[in-house]
């Protein structure tokens, strides 16, 4: 059982990392986008950055999370 625990903890941690590197990549590819005038690239990078920091709180309670999908 003890294995299994810290295979979730190993899991979540890397998702974590994951999420973090994705909302950072997200960010400096929305940075470059609008050195170079191109705004709504800008703009969608910064809403996926957005998303990739958000989703850790909403897969911290998967109990919220149908209401959340079926939300929209």
């Amino acid at each position: 059982m003890s294995n299994m625990m810290r295979d979730s903890q190993i899991m979540a941690q890397t998702r974590d990392e994951n999420l973090g590197y994705m909302s950072d990549m997200a960010l400096e590819l929305a940075q470059m986008a609008e050195d170079t005038g191109l705004a709504t690239l800008a703009y969608l990078f910064r809403m996926a950055a957005l998303e990739a920091s958000t989703v850790n709180s909403v897969l911290a309670e998967p109990e919220d999370l149908p209401q959340q999908m079926t939300s929209h």
